[in-house]
């Protein structure tokens, strides 16, 4: 469908996951699919090259996890997409997965730089930062722009990952990056992508006060250090260079190589357009445009590509073209 359009078109495994009190983690090697099919366990080096030999697909993957705030390793496994892998952690944990607001990867800090998205890398250990305290803040929209980037957990919580520095929220000191937004004005919005709390924001109306019901991640504590550091994390893993899992909301994950340097380029400068025209950061999004533009030679080629894999965005067709020119201008190295 070319660019002018208006009516875009909107379009397990059994195992339980094992909570592991003071246990080194197991080193990560591969076994091929079982008789069940989808995502494998790890097995010994041995079970590898067995696998590898075999070369049966896909393959089972396992990772180990903790809780932000501290708590025991746990290992999950056998998931395909975000919102499974949020259900495996919490049964570890034995907790919902509604408690869970975000995952940061090789980190237990509110670190909006190592979220986790849609491609973990194949040595990653993952902290899930479950809901803290909550708080109610009134704000008076003096400004047109609140200076809010949202993003959300593909698991229907929304929360705040920027603050601009200088706007009208950054002086408000109680509202903080990690922030869940759990309603506006009293108004749910549990289960909202991150694009629908922007705009709901960006359509409150200027010279009026309005509420914010949030939750802040639970704190982590000082003991806790990044993977970097820890004692736990297992030495002399099976390198799998660039290789991530990438989690898919349809059909299975699967192995990837990292994206080029062109291509993350690209991705960031697209994560950048998504803050200016919509308010949100999303790689995830950014990415998925970035992969509709391959092969394609013209912005209308473009937009059809975009409206079958994103139709329910209906992208203002500005925004369009100015993705399609900065897919281009990284492709031929201009930034």
């Amino acid at each position: 469908m070319p660019l002018g359009l208006k009516g875009r078109r909107k379009g397990k495994s059994k195992e339980s996951s094992t909570l592991v009190d003071g246990e080194a983690p197991l080193a990560r090697g591969w076994r091929g699919e079982d008789e069940g099919g989808g995502l494998g366990a790890l097995s010994s080096p041995a079970a590898a090259a067995a696998a590898a030999s075999s070369r049966q697909s896909p393959l089972r993957l396992v990772f180990h996890t903790q809780l932000a705030h501290g708590s025991p390793t746990g290992r999950v496994e056998g998931f395909g997409s975000v919102r499974e892998l949020y259900a495996k952690i919490a049964a570890a944990f034995h907790i919902a997965p509604a408690e869970i607001m975000f995952c940061t990867l090789n980190t237990h800090k509110i670190d909006m730089d190592k979220l986790l998205g849609v491609q973990i890398g194949l040595e990653d250990f993952i902290f899930a930062h479950i809901k803290g305290i909550k708080k109610e803040v009134q704000v008076f929209k003096s400004e047109d722009s609140l200076g809010l980037t949202i993003t959300d957990n593909g698991n229907g919580c929304a929360f705040i990952k920027r603050i601009k520095a200088g706007s009208l929220i950054d002086q408000i000191k109680v509202i903080c990056v990690g922030d869940h937004i759990e309603s506006i004005n009293g108004k749910s919005i549990i289960g909202c992508r991150h694009y629908e709390v922007a705009k709901i924001l960006k359509d409150l109306e200027k010279g009026q006060t309005f509420t914010l019901k949030l939750i802040e991640p639970m704190k982590s504590f000082d003991m806790i250090e990044p993977r970097a550091k820890g004692g736990t994390f297992v030495e002399g893993k099976i390198s799998r260079g660039r290789e991530t899992l990438r989690l898919r909301n349809k059909g299975p994950a699967t192995v990837e190589e990292m994206p080029s340097d062109v291509e993350e380029k690209a991705i960031k400068k697209v994560d950048d357009l998504l803050e200016m025209y919509m308010g949100i950061r999303d790689l995830e999004l950014a990415g998925t445009m970035v992969e509709a533009g391959k092969g394609k030679k013209n912005p209308d080629e473009f937009a059809v590509a975009l409206d079958e894999a994103l139709g329910d965005f209906a992208f203002p067709d500005e925004f369009v073209f100015d993705v399609w020119g900065a897919i281009g201008d990284a492709m031929q190295g201009r930034f």
